[in-house]
């Protein structure tokens, strides 16, 4: 239920018939989104991890970086397309992974599915889909990458993958941030369990993780066998060897990591903090971009998520070292506020507003997009 103005509860408002002109930007779409859906589904699509510090922290790293204007260059055939592991995109923003979408849209993915295929936009399909994998492929007209999850059992694993590569994904995407679930305490507030009719459908029949329940006195992580079927860096090389596809590791954070995943022939990496959901007060996304980008100097494609809600955004990203970015609350957002139409608003607000972002800092290609592109001069009483 969603509260009323007066407290009370009411019943969450129908998807919007059309875009009204108050949605001008794509942070404009939560209030709509927040109307839509019960207190259990906005906990789940909304919430961090325990206080929720580094969810904010990626919307505000954003905030303390200027972009540098620049007049007067010639911008003629200038564009922002990209070829991004074998493919051809018209811009450099992706659709994330994001689980279980019919929370957000009776439609679910399908829905999200029909506005990448719109907008000609690539889109990342979770494993924990509420919508068959195979079925959304059938559906799309855009490239589609599937994320994957190793499961507890590996020939379930590779399932999963030979699965992707029948229905014609073009990369897999692991997720290695995620060895177990973050503190969401938001969601346990709100009591969130996934309603009736809603399921990881692509998981049927496959055997579950092992659940974290202790009792007093005993560990819920070390003692549960939660980590025992935790993906290794050998995991990643087996998985290389089973797969013809790309692998891109999908949750990179250190530095460290970063040089181990190209030594491990990752094709591209994902600097990820999963939407501040799984450790919370781990650095914003867009802080940890420029140390990750300077350990991989370029040998593998850099991709970033976290925090986007501006097209200025997906500029600073490029600038600091990403090739693309992947966006996932704000395509939520707009999946629950207006299904397809939402989510193909989003995306061309996005676009226009980072080509606009392009034109005024006099950047013709994606190529011309780099820390030069950014205010790094200090204040007045700092010289």
């Amino acid at each position: 239920m969603v509260a009323d103005l007066t407290g009370g509860p009411s019943m969450p408002l129908p998807p919007l018939a059309q875009i009204p002109p108050q949605i001008a930007a794509v942070a404009d779409y939560e209030a709509y989104a927040r109307e839509r859906l019960d207190d259990a589904a906005w906990a789940y699509l909304a919430g961090g991890a325990a206080d929720e510090l580094t969810l904010r922290a990626n919307r505000e790293a954003f905030d303390r970086v200027r972009i540098q204007p620049r007049v007067l260059g010639d911008m003629t055939g200038g564009g922002t397309s990209l070829d991004l592991l074998g493919v051809r995109l018209s811009y450099p923003i992706l659709l994330a992974p994001v689980a279980f979408q019919k929370l957000a849209h009776p439609q679910g993915e399908l829905a999200t599915v029909l506005a990448a295929s719109a907008m000609k936009a690539a889109m990342v399909v979770s494993t924990q889909a509420s919508v068959a994998l195979e079925d959304l492929a059938r559906a799309a007209e855009t490239p589609l990458w599937f994320q994957l999850y190793f499961q507890a059992d590996r020939n379930d694993t590779l399932r999963l993958a030979r699965r992707a590569e029948a229905a014609g994904y073009r990369a897999l995407v692991v997720t290695v941030d995620a060895p177990v679930n973050g503190v969401r305490n938001r969601e346990q507030r709100a009591g969130f369990a996934l309603p009736a009719g809603i399921e990881a459908v692509n998981l049927r029949g496959m055997r579950p993780m092992a659940q974290t329940v202790a009792r007093a006195g005993e560990s819920a992580v070390f003692g549960s066998g939660a980590l025992d079927a935790a993906p290794s860096w050998e995991d990643i090389a087996w998985l290389r060897t089973m797969t013809g596809l790309p692998v891109v590791l999908k949750g990179i954070l250190a530095p460290a990591d970063a040089r181990l995943a190209v030594e491990a022939g990752a094709s591209a990496i994902i600097v990820s903090n999963h939407g501040g959901r799984t450790l919370d007060t781990a650095p914003a996304t867009l802080e940890a971009l420029p140390w990750i980008a300077a350990e991989v100097r370029g040998r593998i494609p850099i991709l970033m998520d976290g925090g986007i809600r501006r097209g200025t955004d997906v500029f600073k990203a490029i600038a600091l070292g990403a090739a693309a970015v992947l966006i996932g609350r704000g395509y939520l957002h707009g999946l629950a506020a207006a299904g397809t139409v939402g989510v193909i608003h989003v995306l061309h607000m996005l676009r226009t507003e980072f080509e606009i972002a392009m034109a005024l800092a006099g950047c013709r290609t994606l190529a011309d997009i780099d820390r030069a592109a950014l205010w790094t001069h200090p204040a007045p009483g700092q010289l």
